[in-house]
């Protein structure tokens, strides 16, 4: 199917005085859908998230991952003269996003009061640990804080352990609540003309996503327990050991699941009636019995053997995979989800964003140098730097 040359976004200029990731993932994905998204650094060193790792073949990998099809301006804007041209080029823009230490944009005045009395049309997102009031509102908050605040890690992890995510789910959070967020306002103010002042927060977006382990110990209940790599409430779910020492996840949703996982997988249909597991609730107090009968058969099986026998019955599967099996991932290439992009260290491998969309093609622009596009810009507002 043929594509449109226009993009949702293509309209849409966003200036983003963003470091890390929260900020940098939300306008990226504006970047994705054809926004021009101009990124303001510090002269010489950039966003600190530069400097995080050399993975990505010499590159930051954060910054690899969130920073494509943007341009780089270098202001200081301690700067008088600096920041005047900032001033200026949001007065050009639709969207402001910031994720600056608090207060800092209040003391260079481009607090949104400010910025939307001199530009009503403009939509400004700020991006914080706890948002713009509240007793927490100072505090400094970085990922693996806010998923210690917001509960995540009392509930991940084993029983002896609590353990952070793998990935920055906080800053992935807020980035994606300031995203949708900014897509919503963009579509508010086509019906009424008026911007508007967004304030995302940290730890609301985690706890957001937090709601399942909140109602389940409502009212002082007992929380989920840390059960590792195993489903807290479910059971069988999670990852089981073959006898060729490979490590398969499955995971039963239903009755009639589980009848099926007797007959088929285990073998032993008679172990569905038992008064032991004969419902999730049992299945769960007593998972360590159940266990080791599951363990008992897949020692006599190969990985492969159980997850064909998991596909027959049928159950959920999975392999755990490393990341060199999710680059090699046979779903992605079969989608042909990879594409390239370049970057101050060469061409580098991307992921499309998720969506196949037969309207457009996102955007996938490179990675820009650290105030690679200061002529560019300057020449457009009419300015020039002396310092």
């Amino acid at each position: 199917m043929k594509t449109s040359a226009v993009k949702p976004l293509d309209h849409v200029t966003v200036v983003s005085l963003e470091h890390a990731i929260a900020a940098p993932f939300c306008t990226r994905q504006l970047a994705d859908l054809g926004a021009r998204v101009i990124k303001v650094e510090r002269p010489g060193l950039g966003d600190f998230a530069r400097g995080y790792d050399q993975r990505a073949r010499g590159a930051s990998s954060h910054f690899v991952w969130v920073n494509r099809s943007k341009e780089s301006l270098a202001l200081d804007l301690k700067n008088p003269e600096h920041l005047q041209v900032l001033k200026a080029l949001i007065g050009k823009a639709d969207v402001l996003v910031q994720n600056l230490a608090p207060g800092a944009t209040a003391r260079m005045g481009l607090d949104a009061s400010t910025l939307r009395a001199q530009h009503p049309r403009l939509i400004v997102c700020d991006i914080s640990g706890y948002g713009n009031e509240g007793p927490y509102r100072d505090k400094k908050a970085y990922d693996l804080l806010i998923q210690s605040e917001a509960g995540y890690l009392s509930v991940t992890g084993t029983p002896d352990t609590p353990s952070k995510s793998g990935n920055s789910i906080a800053d992935i959070a807020a980035g994606m609540y300031a995203y949708t967020n900014i897509l919503s306002a963009l579509i508010q103010r086509d019906k009424t003309g008026e911007g508007a002042h967004i304030d995302v927060s940290m730890l609301e977006s985690l706890a957001e996503w937090m709601g399942f382990p909140m109602y389940y110990a409502m009212d002082h209940a007992s929380p989920p327990p840390r059960t590792g790599a195993s489903h807290a409430t479910i059971y069988p779910y999670g990852p089981f050991l073959a006898g060729d020492g490979v490590c398969v996840m499955l995971g039963l949703q239903n009755e009639r699941e589980w009848v099926k996982f007797c007959e088929v997988v285990l073998l032993m249909p008679d172990l569905a009636t038992d008064a032991r597991f004969n419902n999730n609730s049992l299945r769960n107090q007593n998972r360590q019995d159940l266990q080791r009968i599951i363990l008992e058969v897949f020692a006599m099986l190969t990985a492969a053997e159980v997850i064909h026998r998991l596909d027959d019955a049928p159950i959920a599967n999975a392999r755990m995979n490393s990341m060199a099996d999710l680059w090699a991932h046979p779903q992605l290439q079969a989608r042909k989800r990879w594409t390239s992009v370049d970057s101050p260290v060469g061409p580098l491998p991307a992921l499309l964003p998720p969506g196949l969309q037969s309207g457009f093609e996102y955007t996938m622009g490179p990675i820009p140098s650290v105030g690679q596009h200061n002529d560019k810009i300057l020449q457009e507002l009419g300015r020039t730097l002396s310092t």
